[in-house]
């Protein structure tokens, strides 16, 4: 027994360095300016820079400079200011949104440089097998719409088997969808969608499933209603190619109303289906161009 408790010991350290060789072997440390002006904003700068097992930050106040030490299979320094920029602090790479910057509190109001837009790669992210990840990065611009594409893609499928009062096709539907909120990645969302989407993620991820915990597309239908109100949100900061209508029905959800998504005009009633098909209308147009 003491022979097999020593060669476990033996394993443990030799598995220990192990971890901490590669652990180092990818940390990449990077001194970089952040714009702010108080402990306040250190906090602030930090909390958001940090992100456990892919970066940590430190702020000066009295110099602006923030060491930043990440994960280069995990992480990057672009990553890393992005969700500073976010949380309402230039830096020379990314500008935070102008609403965020005013919701600072007052001592944090640092003086802002110019605003410009910064065309930049970000820098490819190391593998064992070598590198990838090769972005194209615009500050404050539209980064991928592709992922909440597919988000938005799966709740149309989802509406759609709501309409044919199908719950068992609503239910795999809401799978799908529960797998592309899933998939989302936060740091390629633009500012304003990145905002929204945290304010909505938790919500949307409890509706769905929700849904696919029943087949009865009575009771799918009422997280469907606030599942829509949240979709929205998000699709109103989204760019995209073609129209969406916003559609409302005065009588669902016990005569409260409640709305719903969709890609054509003509109304097609998810709350009753075959029952009251057409009972609806257009509230809203969402487009881009």
């Amino acid at each position: 027994m003491k022979r097999l408790k020593s060669i476990l010991m033996v394993f443990t350290g030799l598995l220990s360095v192990t971890v901490f060789n590669a652990q180092t072997k990818y940390t990449k440390t990077e001194t970089v300016k952040i714009y702010g002006n108080c402990g306040l904003c250190e906090n602030t700068i930090e909390k958001a820079g940090n992100l456990k097992n892919e970066a940590t930050v430190d702020w000066d106040k009295d110099t602006k400079l923030a060491t930043i030490s990440y994960n280069s299979l995990r992480s990057s320094k672009e990553q890393v200011l992005k969700r500073i920029a976010l949380a309402g602090y230039d830096s020379d790479l990314y500008l935070a949104p102008d609403n965020t910057y005013a919701d600072l509190p007052g001592c944090c109001q640092y003086e802002r440089a110019p605003k410009t837009t910064v065309n930049m790669e970000e820098p490819k992210m190391e593998t064992a097998m070598g590198n990838h990840s090769d972005h194209s990065i615009i500050a404050d611009a539209i980064i991928d719409n592709n992922q909440l594409q597919t988000v938005f893609e799966n709740y149309f499928a989802l509406k759609d088997a709501l309409v044919n009062s199908d719950g068992n096709l609503a239910l795999e539907k809401a799978k799908e969808l529960l797998i592309a909120i899933n998939a989302i990645k936060m740091d390629e969302l633009s500012s304003e969608e990145h905002i929204v989407w945290m304010k909505v993620m938790k919500h949307l991820v409890i509706d769905v499933k929700h849904i696919t915990e029943t087949k009865e597309a009575a009771q799918q239908r009422g997280y469907f209603n606030t599942l829509s109100d949240n979709i929205y949100q998000v699709m109103k900061v989204s760019e995209q190619e073609s129209p969406t209508y916003y559609q409302h029905c005065p009588m669902a959800n016990n005569g409260k109303g409640a709305n719903w998504l969709s890609k054509e005009e003509a109304i097609k009633n998810p709350y009753y289906g075959s029952q009251m098909l057409s009972c609806g209308k257009t509230v809203e147009t969402i487009k881009w161009f």
